[in-house]
């Protein structure tokens, strides 16, 4: 007879995203430097997000001090849940202490013989979020591959012209321009649009949106329905956590920075 199911919690298999650092040299000073140079534009962008740490791009007599990368991880406010490792590389890495995960990876592994050109194009798409390069290429850009299942991929404009995406943005997607970012559908929850120009949103923004990442005080967020989980230009950030006011929420509007401070304006569209 099989027992009765517990009133006060349940075990359950189920599937959790999480970003990949996907880890390509031993040297801790270069991993630290950039960590610094991506993120510090955007403080908040990964903050509390879980990441697991990927080694499977190191040679096979490379190590690297896990726990190290685990608090480099921790000083930017990301939150390391785990070891991503091939079968021969367990045995050193189980001294971190964190579990190993499975990643099963859509596009999968570059192999160590791709070319530096391949290497830096995953390197875009894993690595961020997204920064702007400091976002969406540190955003591990999407990295954000699942400790089961890879988040999809993110796409970044190579240079500064205007990058126009036509399909709305579902949850997990990452998009991230050099130059204005133009999006003609839905940015869902989730979903996280950045560029180190202006962004235009030609539909709801219930996602994240970041404007000017590089540093740019002039640049600018446009939305036609402003729902937003977090807005931010040039590092100066708000979230949900402050409600908007009822003038600017759901409605078209322009966000700017006057001074340190983002200004929320309805957009007369009449």
């Amino acid at each position: 007879m099989p027992p009765r199911k517990s009133p006060f919690f349940e075990l359950r298999s189920g599937s959790v995203d999480t970003l990949l650092f996907v880890v390509k040299t031993t040297d801790l000073d270069a991993i630290r430097a950039e960590l610094t140079r991506r993120f510090e534009a955007t403080p908040e962008f990964f903050a509390n997000d879980t990441v697991a740490i990927d080694v499977r791009r190191l040679a096979a007599a490379e190590r690297v001090p896990l726990a190290d990368i685990a608090q480099m991880l921790d000083s930017v406010r990301m939150r390391p849940v785990g070891i991503v490792a091939d079968a021969a590389q367990q045995t050193w890495a189980a001294g971190a202490g964190l579990p190993f995960l499975e990643a099963r990876d859509r596009r999968g592994v570059a192999s160590k013989g791709d070319s530096e050109a391949s290497g830096e194009a995953e390197s875009d798409a894993q690595a961020a979020s997204g920064a702007a390069e400091t976002v969406a290429a540190a955003a591990a850009e999407a990295a954000a591959a699942s400790a089961t299942h890879s988040a999809e991929p993110v796409r970044v404009a190579t240079s500064a012209q205007t990058l126009v995406i036509e399909k709305p943005l579902r949850s997990g997607q990452r998009i991230y321009a050099k130059g204005d970012l133009v999006v003609l559908g839905l940015v869902s929850y989730g979903a996280e649009v950045i560029a180190e120009g202006n962004i235009h949103i030609y539909a709801p923004l219930r996602g994240r949106a970041l404007a000017g990442v590089q540093g740019n005080h002039d640049a600018r967020i446009f939305c036609t329905c402003l729902e937003p989980e977090l807005i931010s230009i040039a590092g100066i950030y708000r979230t949900t956590e402050n409600p908007l006011p009822a003038d600017v929420l759901g409605k078209a509007v322009q966000i700017r920075l006057d001074e340190e401070k983002l200004m929320i304006e309805p957009l007369r569209l009449t």
